[in-house]
């Protein structure tokens, strides 16, 4: 050892003066088993956390101090972690014996150490009891964190307390003479910090009235920056008259053992910290070898590791040695200057190990990594290159390969045989596209082959999979031309074959469409349901069938001309072997077809013949009912016709009386009701035609419809006419008009009556009005249409015009009339009052007069006195009302 490290080394021997304090300290913690609740709460924490900064180096901690120590497992744990020595083997059961023994252990150890344990036994701190568990941990921060404490002739507690009354000696208001109230307010650890690291902690600021703020200060920088553990809380200290001593004195030890030791063994730390000189330098010569170690890899992958590797090496290994390098640096100027002031001899290492040393073997090692890093990142790019065209070579070859993935089986495939002309056509094009398409492969090819030699040429570690994969390639590239010229070969050979077949094939097309559609027409003619009326149109139809079946040899003859070009197409095909398909691409119509048509059109013809004998026979028969019903309708018709005119002469003649006009009526209607029986014989030869399908008949110009219409207007006619003779009689005798006015009134009408159908229009009607010296203007005139065409039928009747003539005619006269019933109302008086008018007329008609007669002047005027006689004459225009 050096003077400097025999000056510091520690000696684990124990002086009678130590052994009677730690004694001391042991009877203290007897006397006090009873412990004040605040202290135990103290305590616990302190203890829990001061046990747990040494468990954590073991990766472990403890929750509950009563209950984790119970099974002695983690209490051995925490021995081996403070004392650096190896306890007996735990037992691993979990019954309570096994408990005992493992307590028991961790108890020998300590007792083995010089430490008395004064009534605590392992069956307590099994059942975890918290006074026996406390008084244990106690125990052990004494023996282990308290008793080495040696401050000049003083050691433990008193040498404890002896270094913090020196290291705070300087700090205003720290006074520090006990470990209970003088750490109260928070400063003493304060000053403990500031003390020895200044940066932590600006001691100015603080303030002796904020205890709790001190201590929680002390607490967060001791744990952050010294690694020293919270083992106590600011509250409790504040709260309690008198903090626990123990729990301050194991908190206060940790700062000890934290700063303590710093000043006297800076020296030999120095000079330890350049011991690393030697590992440094070992470790450059280590790590040259394998900068030299060029083997390269034949895989990209392999060589990117050895890149990772490198800068793995760069980032993670070498920057602490660069570090170490300086501060190695750093600590021989230090370690040179530190003796020089202690009077010391200066520092200096043997041969091989001088600061130069390092700096030439640094030197070479960053020559050789400059090397390695060059030879690795050509190795790199050369591999790059080599996984580049090997993955483009993959990628090639696994187009080839999948284009020409079945192309041997398509080109030996012989699908020729059975295809059809249009078939061999769409082979052949496609036959020719796909030469086109190997022609542009060959490109393809020829690039393999070359990507194949690069690879050889740059020594690619997996050559011979690639020499494999490419002449697989070239081989089954000449296989597939070969196939290709053979498949060629027999398309073309093939085709020839079918443009023969195929020219077969579209003049049968030619000939069978033509004659199947004569057939077609020939069966749609004879199945053709005709429709004659006349033995002149089933003759014609006759002839025409009988011209048709003159055509049927020729007719046979190119149905056998078409059968044979059928079977020319099935000749070739059996002499070259041809597969035909049996489908005509011009037509789709077959010998077959052909056949069973020709058959129904040679079965037709006879049932046609049939069929026209049976409409002959049928229209000779529905001759003879036109005839029949021609001759009868000839006769009835005309005499309708006459009867019909000399009805409508009867009824304009003027000459005669009313009376002998409907008396020669009366005989014409007999006349007709007697003539029904020939009526009634033509509606029953109509019906025969009827049910014999005859609609037209060209013996007559008569129908039955116009015959019905004639006789139901000439009944129509005949009663019309009758009635309208019996209204002339009535009208005449009511309104006391003469025969040669009715005379007159027939002569106007008829004169007026242009269409001479018994009716004038309104246009007429006017004018005959004028001509009897009416002035009319268009209101007077809509007014009279009115009376005489109340339905608007725009037509007026001799009927309407015999009215109104006679109305007009018998309003000549009326005013006298209204004179002599007005008087004989009056008893013959000139005048008539208003009772007599409303004793003698309706309420309507007394009111009306009232209102418009005007009063009687003459010289028998009674009182009220009207004249009438002046209402009646205004009443018919005779003067104003």
């Amino acid at each position: 050892m050096t003077a400097v490290e025999t000056q510091i080394t520690y000696s684990n021997s124990y002086t009678i003066h130590h052994e009677e304090a730690y004694m001391t300290q042991e009877e203290d913690w007897d006397r006090d088993l009873l412990l004040d609740p605040a202290w135990e709460k103290q305590q616990r924490k302190t203890f829990t956390a001061w046990c747990n900064s040494h468990l954590r180096k073991a990766g472990t901690q403890i929750e509950n101090i009563e209950e984790d120590f119970r099974n002695g497992l983690k209490l051995m744990l925490l021995l081996e972690v403070i004392s650096g020595e190896r306890l007996p083997k735990p037992d691993k059961g979990k019954m309570r014996f096994h408990k005992i023994a493992n307590v028991n252990k961790a108890l020998d150890f300590i007792c083995s150490k010089g430490v008395k344990l004064v009534s605590i036994g392992a069956e307590e701190i099994v059942d975890g009891n918290m006074k026996m568990t406390l008084g244990m941990i106690w125990t052990i921060i004494l023996r282990f964190a308290i008793q080495d404490i040696s401050v000049e002739e003083t050691s433990a507690k008193e040498g404890l307390l002896l270094w913090c009354q020196r290291k705070t000696a300087p700090y205003r208001n720290v006074n520090v003479q006990n470990f209970h109230i003088s750490w109260k307010d928070g400063l003493a650890l304060c000053a403990l910090i500031h003390r020895h690291r200044p940066d932590l902690i600006d001691y100015s600021k603080l303030r002796k009235d904020d205890p709790v703020g001190n201590l929680n200060t002390a607490f967060e920088v001791a744990e952050k920056f010294l690694d020293i553990p919270k083992m106590l809380d600011a509250e409790d200290i504040v709260n309690t008259p008198k903090p626990d001593e123990k729990a301050i004195m194991t908190y206060v030890s940790c700062f000890y053992h934290a700063f303590a030791g710093a000043d006297a063994n800076s020296i030999i730390c120095e000079v330890r910290n350049f011991c690393w000189f030697l590992q440094l330098l070992e470790w450059i010569r280590r790590t040259i070898p394998w900068l030299e170690n060029r083997v390269a890899e034949q895989t990209m992958r392999a060589m990117q590791q050895k890149l990772e590797d490198f800068r793995d090496y760069r980032r993670v290994h070498k920057p602490p040695r660069v570090q170490e390098k300086c501060q190695l640096e750093i600590n021989f100027n230090t370690l040179q200057t530190k003796l020089r002031l202690s009077n010391r001899p200066a520092f200096m290492p043997s041969e091989g190990k001088m600061v130069s040393d390092i700096a030439n073997a640094w030197k070479g090692l960053e020559q050789v990594e400059k090397g390695y890093e060059e030879w690795l990142l050509t190795e790199i790019r050369r591999l790059e290159r080599l996984d580049h065209l090997a993955e483009k070579f993959k990628q090639k070859c696994s187009m080839h390969e999948s284009w020409t993935a079945g192309k041997e089986d398509l080109l030996s495939q012989k699908d020729y045989e059975s295809a059809s002309l249009m078939e061999i056509r769409a082979l052949m094009r496609k036959h020719e596209a796909f030469e086109s398409d190997l022609a542009a492969h060959q490109d393809r090819v020829e690039q393999i082959a070359a990507i194949a030699q690069e690879l050889n040429e740059l020594d690619y570690h997996d050559s011979a999979t690639v020499n494999a994969r490419c002449q697989g390639i070239c081989d089954q590239w000449d296989n597939l031309g070969t196939l290709t010229q053979k498949r060629r070969d027999a398309l073309e050979r093939v085709e020839k074959l079918w443009e023969t077949i195929d020219q077969l094939y579209l003049e049968f097309a030619k000939r069978a469409a033509p004659f199947n559609n004569w057939m077609d027409g020939a069966m749609e003619d004879l199945q053709d349901m005709f429709i004659v009326h006349s033995i002149e149109e089933i003759q014609s139809l006759i002839t025409a069938h009988d011209q048709f079946k003159a055509t049927l040899p020729e007719a046979d003859k190119e149905r056998m001309a078409t059968i044979g070009i059928h079977n020319e197409i099935l000749k070739i095909a059996q002499t070259y072997g041809i597969k035909l398909s049996g489908i005509n691409p011009y037509t789709n119509l077959t010998t077959q077809d052909i056949g069973t048509k020709w058959d129904n059109v040679k079965h037709l013809v006879p049932l046609r013949d049939q069929m026209l004998q049976e409409e002959v026979a049928r229209q000779q028969a529905n001759e003879r009912l036109r005839r029949q019903f021609a001759a009868q309708a000839n006769i009835i018709g005309p005499w309708i016709q006459t009867k019909m005119e000399e009805i409508s002469h009867v009824s304009v003649d003027i000459a005669g009386s009313l009376e002998e006009q409907m008396n020669s009526l009366k005989q014409y209607e007999q006349n007709i009701i007697n003539y029904k029986s020939n009526i009634d014989k033509l509606e029953g030869d109509h019906q025969l035609s009827q049910e014999s399908l005859i609609f037209d008949n060209k013996h007559t110009n008569y129908t039955m419809e116009h015959v019905r219409v004639g006789w139901e207007q000439l009944l129509t006619t005949i009663a019309r006419t009758i009635n309208e003779v019996e209204n002339q009689i009535l009208t005449r005798d009511a309104k006391g008009i003469s025969q040669e006015q009715l005379n007159e009134f027939r002569a106007s009408f008829n004169h007026f009556d242009r269409k001479r159908n018994g009716m004038m229009d309104p246009d007429d009607f006017r004018a005959c009005l004028i001509s009897m010296g009416y002035d009319l203007g268009e209101v007077e005139f809509a007014r009279i249409m009115t009376l005489v065409d109340p339905n608007n039928t725009g037509v007026v009747t001799f009927q309407a015009f015999i009215d109104f003539m006679t109305r007009e005619t018998a309003e000549t006269d009326t005013a006298e009339q209204v004179m002599a019933s007005f008087k004989i109302l009056a008893s013959d008086k000139n005048y008539i009052t208003v009772d007599e008018l409303r004793r003698e007329l309706p309420p309507e008609q007394a009111e009306y007069c009232i209102s418009r007669m005007t009063r009687y002047i003459g010289a028998d005027a009674a009182p009220g006195a009207l004249d009438y006689i002046s209402f009646s004459s205004a009443l018919y225009g005779e003067s104003d009302l």
